[in-house]
């Protein structure tokens, strides 16, 4: 079955849905913000359009969504107030894959509109929001139609499975025990789907316009950490299209509650924390091919696993993070 068709984070508002289990994602966003707001301050500054589009590459779905939306918003109506200039029309685009839940982000906009309302006041009429379903490993939006585009936790999924995994007996994924081989099939893969992702982008933005992307370094590439950020640089300027700006590397807390007011007795648990985040992220994924009989038991697992680990030693996500201008 095709990654396209199975790849979701887990709909819907319940328990152990995405919505419900993003917070690590939001620290992420906020993280990584004045990144953000430095790119669009740039492009804002450089440029005066008269519509302004942006697009958010694998926008998932519940609060990070419109979250991140409406710091985008904000701060291009900072920038110009600040310069005495009138707010441009924005147009926002959402992607992801065919099987995301947009409804849930549909429902969710009445909601988004009042906050911009009071963060922005008649501003907010200006700003309009469409969702784009399909794979940002490919062209998604008519050519030079574009001045920001922003991915945060989204690169790291690779838009197919690498060949050449038959050596990686007993693991579903890149492990201590995998051979190097599976580490290059993996490493390979990569350098192939972001080097056509950088193509694809050069082409819809604008020149001048900016991209911005954020995600993690899976857990054995990150002690290579350096040599990750160095091939990142590399393949973008192999590619030619794009000027680097900030190339960045960051850490985050596996428990999203870690330093944090936590809502329950529950969420004072590592184990259960991290659970739950990567049930609503991997849920979806691992249905696909095992069924759901096995999801309760499998978690359970996984918590304690988990729980184990990070009383014995520092866990923590390694992000990257690359702002890039199109050249002209």
């Amino acid at each position: 079955m095709e990654v396209v068709q199975v790849l979701c984070m887990k709909g819907g508002n319940g328990d152990t849905s995405y919505a419900q289990n993003s917070l690590l994602q939001k620290k992420v966003i906020s993280l990584t913000k004045p990144i953000t707001d430095e790119a669009i301050s740039n492009l804002c500054c450089n440029n005066f359009p008269a519509r302004l589009c942006i697009a958010d590459l694998g926008c998932s779905s519940g609060p990070n969504t419109l979250f991140a939306v409406l710091e985008f918003v904000t701060t291009v109506d900072k920038v110009h107030k600040k310069m005495g200039h009138e707010l441009p029309e924005i147009q926002v685009f959402l992607n992801d894959l065919p099987g995301n839940d947009f409804n849930t982000i549909f429902k969710s906009l009445p909601t988004f509109q009042k906050d911009l309302q009071k963060t922005m006041g008649a501003g907010a009429e200006s700003c309009f929001v469409t969702g784009v379903p399909g794979s940002f490993y490919g062209r998604l939006f008519l050519g030079k139609s574009l001045h920001f585009v922003h991915s945060s936790y989204s690169l790291q999924w690779l838009s197919q499975v690498p060949r050449g995994l038959e050596s990686n007996k007993g693991n579903i994924y890149m492990a201590s025990s995998s051979p190097p081989s599976v580490l290059k099939a993996y490493y390979e893969q990569f350098q192939t789907d972001f080097s056509m992702f950088l193509r694809c982008r050069s082409e819809e933005l604008l020149e001048g316009g900016v991209c911005k992307e954020c995600c993690y370094i899976w857990e054995l590439l990150a002690v290579a950490l350096n040599d990750m950020v160095a091939e990142v640089k590399c393949e973008v300027e192999k590619e030619g299209s794009f000027t680097i700006n900030r190339l960045e590397a960051s850490e985050v807390n596996w428990n999203a509650y870690h330093g944090e007011f936590c809502p329950s007795d529950a969420h004072e648990d590592g184990g259960y924390n991290v659970a739950k985040l990567m049930r609503a992220v991997a849920e979806p994924l691992l249905v696909s091919y095992f069924g759901d009989g096995i999801i309760e038991e499998v978690f359970s697992r996984y918590q304690k696993i988990v729980a184990d680990r990070m009383s014995r030693e520092k866990t923590e996500f390694v992000n990257v993070t690359v702002s890039m201008t199109k050249r002209g």
